[in-house]
């Protein structure tokens, strides 16, 4: 006996064998009616097949415009929702990334329902941002989703989660289509010039030239977004200013969008200050992740504060990401969920004290 659903926009079929009720391995057939569609979602020599196949340890066969899955019943229904969604990208025009395969991975594992009802809605519906040079910049899994939607919504937004989730390529991006849209008139990039365990000593140049090695991160998701003419006629013009977070004393930021990466190494003093330099039409993200603090002598960080300080505060985002969000590289995500994973048992202490 099998279960045969028609499931896929594009009449993909879905069975699921008898066995698969018994916690047997589940087969899953999904058709495709478009042969080219399916070759880009199967990627060159099947290399997304592949990709599938690992992450979700099932077995994908391609046959034609047909893919045979096999596996556990719910990593095989998550292999189907992958290939739904993947679809979906494709006929909408979207490229297929690495990272874009990942994301979409990573969500089909975190909804983590088995045979859900009408469930590749929401994958297909995430929010975006747009810029001139990048064009629409979708979200890549529901937390991204959620941290893009409090951007717009959120004067001030807390983001913290370990590195590869976007939270500062997208909260740069962010920014950029602010400033393209005239609905800030400058953008402020600041970083606590805090050595990650480095000595780097004395650094020549004029003010630029001694912060750049702190910020060109920032410069790295700046030119995602901008041409770099742009960029340098911004920076020339005052549009854009990148700045050490210890310039900030004094200021009152108007009708800007204000970025804060590497919040973690911001100390208590510094956060607040920072904190209350926004003004009139200004929007305010901090990002960074707490398990990578730098501040010397065991100093508590500003970020964990504040996000425990004004939880209930209104108006104020706030955002966890978690490895299941790594986004760079699956070999990123899985470093990732090991230090986690390091970190709650009793040899982890030590990371646990660095908070």
């Amino acid at each position: 006996m099998s279960i045969q659903e028609n499931t896929l926009p594009p009449k993909a079929r879905r069975r699921v064998t008898a066995e698969a009720r018994n916690g047997e391995d589940a087969e899953v057939k999904v058709a495709f009616d478009d042969n080219r569609i399916a070759s880009l979602v199967f990627g060159q020599f099947d290399e997304n097949l592949a990709h599938i196949e690992r992450r979700l340890a099932v077995r994908a066969t391609a046959n034609g415009n047909q893919v045979q899955i096999r596996g556990k019943p719910e990593a095989a229904e998550q292999a189907r929702r992958v290939l739904s969604v993947l679809n979906s990208r494709i006929k909408d025009g979207q490229g297929l990334s690495p990272g874009d395969i990942d994301g979409v991975i990573a969500e089909a594992i975190a909804q983590g329902s088995l045979f859900p009802a009408a469930s590749d809605a929401p994958l297909s519906a995430f929010d975006q941002i747009s810029t001139r040079r990048r064009g629409p910049v979708k979200a890549r899994s529901a937390n991204q989703h959620a941290y893009l939607q409090l951007l717009k919504r959120c004067e001030l937004t807390f983001a913290e989660g370990p590195a590869g989730t976007g939270k500062t390529w997208l909260a740069v991006g962010h920014a950029v289509s602010l400033l393209e849209q005239g609905a800030v008139s400058r953008m402020i990039l600041s970083r606590p010039a805090v050595e990650a365990g480095e000595n780097l000593g004395f650094l020549p140049g004029d003010m630029r030239e001694k912060v750049d090695p702190y910020l060109r991160p920032v410069y790295d998701a700046l030119f995602d977004f901008m041409d770099s003419r742009h960029v340098e006629r911004g920076l020339q013009t005052g549009m854009i200013e990148i700045a050490p977070l210890a310039f900030m004393r004094g200021r009152t930021l108007t009708n800007a969008v204000i970025l804060l990466d590497e919040a973690q190494n911001a100390t208590s003093v510094q956060m607040k200050m920072f904190l209350t330099r926004l003004g009139e039409g200004s929007r305010m993200v901090v990002t960074g992740d707490p398990t990578q603090i730098d501040l010397p002598g065991g100093q508590k960080s500003g970020l964990i504060e504040a996000i425990d300080l004004l939880k209930h505060v209104g108006g104020i985002g706030h955002i966890a990401f978690h490895h299941g969000d790594v986004v760079r590289h699956d070999l990123v995500r899985r470093i990732v969920q090991a230090y986690e994973e390091a970190g709650k048992s009793p040899r982890g202490d030590q990371g646990a004290q660095r908070r």
